[in-house]
């Protein structure tokens, strides 16, 4: 195949990546804590053979996919009233037991299960200082403090982990469910509080993400232009040393 059309191959795949990252953002945009991606590429150099109108080595830039970026930004927080929303002002991730182990999360909508446990939507358990953190009737009313300390009649029950990691943006890995893992050591963040009744919503903004949306669609439809014009050309060639006498 031609060096050319390996190139632009490249870049619609590129394209094609990038579009399913916005695609997700925008999915996700009204989802609590969830953060903001981005696809991130390098320039792969190689030297390959000459094409048939080309003479010696030739050296060809690719498009490499690296991977994804994600932006940590705080996302605006939203007063929602409810006992259990619990939203993160500044760095850190709530624990929560899964049947996979621990896992991390910005979303902060939690609420009780039939044991009185404090469980996400999908019933896994916030995590306190000493593991799962059980509410009982004779509790009343829970009272969470900004460092993560819940107290009701009874006196203080338990206090909320918070963890960070020293690389949130590229270390971690996304497992769906707004769920991450990850293999670094749990650090405890500095200058974080937590806001009981509110809920941090996704740093994902429609607008700029259906902007570059647009922007990759115009990149795609022009690689692929160019990759039409290179085969028409080569076509042509092809019909007319055809009509050549012999």
């Amino acid at each position: 195949m031609d060096n050319s059309l390996l190139v632009s191959l490249s870049q619609q795949l590129a394209a094609y990546r990038a579009m399913d990252v916005i695609a997700n953002n925008l999915a996700n945009a009204s989802t609590p804590g969830f953060k903001r991606e981005a696809a991130k590429f390098e320039e792969y150099i190689t030297s390959m053979r000459p094409a048939e109108d080309q003479t010696g080595t030739q050296t060809v830039s690719f498009v490499k996919d690296a991977g994804i970026v994600r932006d940590v930004s705080q996302g605006n927080i939203q007063r929602t009233g409810a006992m259990y929303d619990i939203a993160i002002s500044g760095k850190g991730y709530f624990a929560v037991q899964t049947p996979a182990g621990i896992r991390y999360t910005r979303d902060g909508h939690f609420g009780l299960d039939a044991n009185g446990q404090i469980v996400t939507t999908d019933g896994h358990a916030l995590q306190g200082d000493g593991g799962a953190i059980t509410i009982t009737p004779d509790d009343g009313d829970i009272v969470i403090a900004p460092d993560g300390t819940l107290s009701g009649k009874t006196g203080q029950l338990a206090k909320i982990r918070i963890v960070d990691f020293a690389d949130a943006a590229t270390g971690m890995t996304k497992e769906g469910g707004n769920l991450y893992s990850t293999d670094q050591a749990a650090i405890v963040p500095t200058a974080t509080s937590l806001r009981q009744g509110m809920l941090e919503s996704s740093n994902v903004q429609p607008v700029i993400e259906i902007s570059r949306m647009i922007e990759v669609m115009r990149s795609y439809e022009a690689t692929a232009t160019l990759s039409k014009s290179h085969e028409d050309l080569k076509r042509q060639a092809i019909e007319k040393l055809g009509r050549m006498p012999s």
